[in-house]
């Protein structure tokens, strides 16, 4: 799918990358032509509606199918009876971070929320209707809910595939040298991705061929794992996936009631549309698993680390392992001469927990920027003054350097905005004219640079203007204009005459959209490809005796507004069209892959830095806490498009307010059911909750991360954001709180 870039832009402000473009995405969802999965409507389509589990632990015990097939409309019901083979078993995993599927393999009960029917109708209501009649009967057995009653155990890694355990130095030796230690416990509660487009599929079989409309994070790869479940070729299975209404991890991965749908189609040979609702997103498509962590900081006299242990308890589903990888996020950040990350897994009964923005540097974080704050507070130092004391130059624990680290920068730029200077030590001492307790808080935010495999494909055209195409992805965080405007400077072009195609799983693979590092993948490859294309065209012109560049291969060309110019003479230059027309009006194709070269990742620690500053306003009867003002600094290397990161930053921030006050799916633990399993109830900020919000985007230059200098900026502004709230709240009330979400009953005693 393509879009036109000039009837989106509403306005221009420059041509290369580095400028703050608006979105080329933007006018086609404001005006709702953009098309997301559930938009589309082959002809002959049927509506499934997943029929799904009450309880937590047990068997389904009966099924009325007579009654559910009776009624006007339904064509079809699936069960463990008679659900379709699939050529791959659903137990096994597939790599690279596959997880074990439902889809209704047995009677047998894991989690609430579960499917275990399948109803497809000629109507959403039939099949609706029809998935209610099914009355289903159970053998219940007493759900393991919490952390207090689940099965622990040591995982063999954590996250997808970390280690589950990290040691430098010898901690307990740094914790016995420690004039103080400071040791505390943190709970973090379970968290589901409320993206706004629920999980949705249309499949449609044509022979052995699979299309697939569906919101989709990793196209090309996803593509390869439904080609081994079906038992038919990858490029025999085309996934479109344009737009997403937000996927935050979750729909990179492939899930049950997607996968149902597929085998419904195929089964009936009749095209399948199935949209999950807003409760039935609670258990099958993944979340972030609840922690509770144990950090122990050991102090010198001076108010430098002598240790730093970190333990964290992370939950998995009874079945399959995802856990949090909560305590590696106090391995990067801290200068210590001993440090220790440690995980462990408990299995509850409940769907299995998966990658959700941040993943364990937002629950690790929250944890441990507390912890440094009370650290702080023991030495009787300003929590910033602290930070800069155990400042690490170089990476803890290995001593790599930096590919870059402008972390100083800005710890200052932030605490200037936010006016810490005339923070007083203490807590408990300002309030607003109101009478609100006011308090100020600060946390250090830190996230990875991971790339991922990724290719792409350019096209000079005989007019002088580009094609470029790359299966990437766009969650709504501006892939489409930061890509394109990538490729266009690699190009020499203005974005206006770049076209941008993406979105569709036979373009060449853009690699994954996650962990902050699609730009940086689907751009270097993207850029590679450009580039390319002007070595093709300059070989073109420097050879040909018609051409004014004709000779200048050895003192190079260069590639700026459409034309190529000596680099030795700016007064020697022709334009792409021309040196075409001359070839014959051929066009010119080019490719990349997202490669470093060389690669320093070994050699050096690559991470975003930023610090956030947070102003609470808190009831002192009644205990609520409102937020009024979030400074975020922030330094990811080159900046590609201002605007966009700058939206992204204040997503990451929002969504740190949201963990720190709003975010927790309550457990009924009788049932295992979640009792708030709808916006309603569920609850995120509104703009109401964030009244003030700055981001702060801080000049970094990278020369190691990749060529383009590109960092990731999607979560880092979670990883700070939380500490901070959590900090304010502490400096406001006098009261700490270990618990999230902060809660008024934490408060008041």
């Amino acid at each position: 799918m393509s879009l036109d870039p000039s009837s989106a832009q509403a306005t221009r402000y420059g041509s290369n990358a580095g400028q703050p473009l608006t979105r080329r995405d933007g006018l086609l969802k404001v005006t709702g032509r953009a098309t997301y999965a559930a938009d589309n409507h082959p002809e002959g389509m049927l509506y499934a509606v997943t029929a799904v589990s009450k309880i937590a632990r047990g068997r389904v015990t009966s099924l009325d199918v007579a009654a559910a097939k009776a009624y006007p409309g339904v064509v079809e019901v699936l069960t463990p009876q008679n659900r379709p083979p699939l050529a791959h078993d659903p137990d096994e995993k597939l790599p690279p971070f596959g997880f074990r599927i439902e889809v209704l393999q047995d009677e047998t009960v894991r989690y609430a929320n579960q499917p275990i029917a399948l109803v497809v109708a000629e109507t959403l209501e039939a099949a609706t209707e029809g998935a209610a009649l099914l009355n289903p009967q159970y053998e219940i057995r007493k759900p393991r809910t919490g952390l207090d009653d689940g099965m622990r155990f040591d995982p063999p890694a954590v996250g997808v595939g970390s280690p589950p355990r990290a040691e430098h130095g010898d901690i307990e030796a740094g914790l016995a040298a420690a004039a103080q230690v400071v040791e505390a416990d943190y709970e973090t509660p379970a968290q589901y991705h409320n993206a706004m487009e629920p999980h949705a599929v249309v499949a449609e079989w044509d022979g052995d061929r699979l299309m697939l409309d569906m919101p989709n994070q990793a196209l090309v790869i996803s593509s390869a794992s439904y080609a081994t479940y079906f038992g038919i070729r990858p490029e025999n299975v085309v996934i479109r996936s344009p737009f997403l209404g937000g996927g935050f991890g979750s729909k990179a991965i492939l899930n049950g009631p997607q996968m149902l749908a597929i085998m419904a189609a195929r089964m009936l040979k009749r095209p399948v549309k199935l949209a999950l609702s807003r409760s039935q997103m609670y258990g099958p498509v993944g979340h972030r698993g609840n922690t509770w962590q144990k950090l122990r900081i050991g102090l010198d006299r001076d108010g430098h680390l002598t240790a730093l242990h970190h333990k964290s308890i992370s939950a998995t589903s009874s079945f399959d392992d995802f856990l949090e990888p909560a305590a590696n996020a106090s391995t990067h950040l801290y200068a210590s001469p001993a440090l220790l990350s440690e995980h462990e897994g408990i299995r509850l009964d409940v769907g299995t927990p998966g990658p959700m923005r941040a993943p364990g540097e937002a629950s690790g974080s929250a944890a441990l920027e507390v912890a440094i704050d009370e650290a702080a507070e023991a030495c009787g130092m300003d929590p910033l003054d602290f930070r800069l004391k155990n400042y690490a130059e170089t990476e803890p624990g290995t001593g790599r350097p930096f590919s870059s680290k402008a972390l100083r920068e800005c710890y200052m730029e932030g605490a200037k905005r936010l006016g810490w200077a005339g923070r007083p030590l203490a807590a408990r001492q300002m309030r607003d004219e109101n009478g609100f307790l006011v308090g100020w808080g600060m946390g250090t935010a830190l996230f990875p640079c991971p790339q991922f495999a990724a290719e792409a494909r350019a096209t000079l055209r005989a007019d002088g203007s580009a094609l470029v195409e790359t299966a990437g992805v766009d969650m709504g965080q501006g892939a489409w204009t930061a890509l394109a405007q990538i490729a266009a400077e690699a190009l020499g072009l203005d974005p206006d005459q770049v076209e941008f195609r993406s979105g569709v799983s036979t373009l060449p693979d853009g690699g994954i959209a996650g962990g902050s590092g699609h730009t940086a993948s689907a751009g270097l490859a993207l850029h590679n490809a450009g580039k390319d294309i002007i070595k093709k065209l300059a070989e073109l012109a420097t050879k040909d005796s018609a051409s004014p560049l004709f000779g200048a291969g050895n003192v190079g060309v260069d590639a700026r507004g459409g034309r190529l110019y000596r680099r030795d003479d700016d007064s020697r230059s022709e334009s792409y069209a021309e040196i075409l027309a001359r070839a014959g009006g051929q066009e010119i194709i080019g490719s990349g892959q997202s490669t470093r070269e060389p690669d320093h990742s070994e050699t050096h620690a690559m991470f975003s830095h930023g610090a956030v500053f947070a102003e609470v306003k808190v009831d002192p009867d009644l205990g609520q806490v409102r937020v009024s003002r979030l400074v975020g600094a922030f330094a990811a290397g080159r900046i590609i498009n201002p605007r966009l990161v700058r939206s992204q930053y204040f997503g990451g921030m929002i969504w740190g307010a949201s963990f720190a006050l709003h975010e927790e799916a309550v457990i009924d633990h009788r049932t295992g059911r979640v009792m708030n399993a709808d916006l309603a109830e569920y609850h995120v900020p509104v703009n109401a909750d964030i009244p003030s919000l700055e981001a702060i985007l801080i000049p970094e230059d990278d020369p190691f991360v990749n060529a383009l200098g590109v960092k990731g900026v999607g979560e880092i502004g979670i990883t700070g954001t939380v500490g901070a709230i959590a900090n304010a709240v502490w400096h406001a009330t006098g009261v700490r709180a270990r618990k999230f979400p902060i809660r008024i009953e934490s408060l008041v005693i």
